[in-house]
């Protein structure tokens, strides 16, 4: 389907994006301290699901969509808590790849899950015993 590979696209690109955006936003355009942070670090977890959302497993496609939302809870606070304009723009652009990976995951899933239930409806009425 030609839709799923949109959203399965979707997904991989804001996920690089969102960890070419952390790395940037510590290193480059606005480090806590001079010449970079260690702050950067938060980008790897990035690539732990990197492989899996790559090569399209469903499994690492649905914790990866809910373990990013630690990342939008960390640039929305930013984006509130933090004193330059650079680094809150920076925050705010972080929180909008997290919500784009996050819908491209589920519009992703969403048929797959679907036919799971389906699946299941149809071996659940096979069981039932019927009770007289």
């Amino acid at each position: 389907m030609q839709v799923l590979r949109v959203f399965h696209t979707g997904a991989v690109t804001s996920l690089v994006l969102l960890f070419a955006w952390l790395l940037a936003w510590e290193i480059v355009v606005a480090p806590l301290h001079p010449g970079g942070s260690l702050l950067a670090l938060k980008a790897l977890p990035l690539l732990l699901p990197l492989r899996g959302v790559l090569k399209r497993d469903l499994y690492t496609l649905q914790w990866s969509s809910m373990v990013i939302l630690i990342y939008l809870v960390e640039g929305i606070v930013r984006a509130w808590s933090d004193r330059t304009d650079i680094s809150r723009m920076m925050a705010l652009g972080e929180a909008l790849l997290v919500v784009s990976y996050f819908l491209f995951a589920l519009l992703y899933l969403r048929p797959y899950k679907k036919q799971a239930q389906k699946l299941a409806k149809e071996l659940l009425d096979k069981v039932k015993v019927p009770h007289d």
